[in-house]
């Protein structure tokens, strides 16, 4: 249940997306409308000029659990200081999602438009929807965030599970391997258990690679420990990148580091999966990545993945990390200063513009912690 509708909206709504919701102009129509709005409200945001400049939307919260509910739902996963069976369930509701996903391969898609680019299938919605269903048996006192459904579960929970049911969903409406289900629990605002199930190969011939992670405890890929490579020379470095649907400043910011990076390197990849990306540089066959405007969802479980792996996680611009910043730098030890002097410059150019690079949408128990973690 959403908080901040009407009662008689609440159902009709619940589905929709967070980018949606988040605009007041169409979270007050009547549930008929709504559906044709959903389109065009993502039209007339790129009709009006870069988002930057426009007033941000009021944040979505968290709902809110009837009392009787929240005291009757207890976790049975009990919590260890290593977290060590939040990292089961992680891996638990990961490969459930992917079971779902795994049967969709190869097969038709229906496909919806979020946006002009911006796509979500049958699929996505049905692996979300399994996803939860582990987590809310498991773990019912917690509170959840996934890319589709939007925010669920106990607003005053210390722990949030992060849920991108497909990363790389127009890869995987296209067939192309790159793209993977994710999901993280935060603790305070930390990633302290993690779980991706990358898809790769290709039509006729599909694998999955299975990352998992928590806090203290390292990172595995299919039982294999992790490490990040030892690279310290930029020359000898392979790096990966991603772009946001809307061409932006910090898009344009990012094409500039694109090039610059790609002359100086052995080249930069554009894969379109921020937590496969992610998984890429824990598992070392890539060095660095940097992204700009990700979401908690795309990257939670993908930069636990780098931390256990050895490698260093910030913003774009050098401060402490949280996953609710909008700018990513993870890299090896030895390359990730060399990474920043070309990142903070054009990140710094954009903050001092007034393009807002500060946090993302943060849940009201979280804020202290993120402010602590970002101290």
């Amino acid at each position: 249940m959403i908080c901040g509708l009407s009662e008689h909206l609440r159902h009709s709504y619940a589905c929709v997306s967070l980018r949606a919701l988040c605009d007041p102009r169409y979270t007050s129509r009547p549930p008929d409308k709504f559906r044709q709005l959903r389109h065009l409200a993502v039209c007339d945001l790129y009709s009006r000029g870069p988002r930057w400049q426009r007033p941000e939307p009021p944040a979505p919260r968290l709902s809110r659990l009837p009392q009787q509910t929240a005291m009757a739902g207890r976790s049975t996963v009990p919590l260890t200081e290593d977290f060590a069976s939040l990292q089961q369930l992680a891996l638990q509701a990961a490969k459930t999602g992917a079971e779902v996903v795994q049967e969709a391969l190869d097969k038709p898609r229906n496909i919806h438009f979020k946006g002009v680019t911006d796509l979500v299938t049958d699929t996505d919605r049905a692996s979300e929807d399994a996803i939860l269903k582990v987590l809310q048996k498991e773990v019912p006192d917690h509170g959840f965030l996934g890319e589709e459904g939007g925010v669920s579960g106990n607003a005053d929970s210390e722990y949030l599970w992060c849920i991108d049911p497909i990363d790389g969903t127009t890869n995987f409406a296209a067939g192309y391997p790159s793209f993977g289900v994710s999901v993280a629990v935060l603790h305070k605002a930390v990633p302290v258990a993690a779980a991706v199930v990358e898809f790769a190969g290709g039509p006729t011939a599909w694998v999955t690679r299975t990352y998992s992670a928590s806090q203290g405890a390292g990172a595995q890929c299919n039982g294999k420990e992790l490490k990040v490579t030892n690279t310290t020379d930029v020359t000898q470095s392979l790096l990966v990148t991603g772009f946001g649907y809307e061409h932006d400043e910090a898009w344009s910011a990012n094409m500039e580091l694109f090039k610059e990076l790609t002359d100086v390197s052995r080249g930069v990849r554009r894969l379109g999966a921020a937590a496969v990306d992610l998984c890429h540089v824990a598992l070392g066959i890539t060095d660095g990545f940097w992204e700009y405007r990700l979401k908690p969802w795309d990257c939670a479980a993908g930069v636990l993945m780098v931390q256990e792996a050895g490698g260093i996680v910030t913003t774009m611009d050098g401060n402490p990390y949280t996953v609710f910043h909008r700018t990513t730098l993870a890299a090896t030890p030895g390359l990730h200063a060399r990474l920043l002097e070309s990142t903070k410059p054009k990140t710094d150019a954009l903050v001092n513009s007034g393009y807002p690079l500060g946090t993302w949408y943060v849940p009201d128990v979280y804020k202290q912690y993120v402010q602590n973690a970002s101290s």
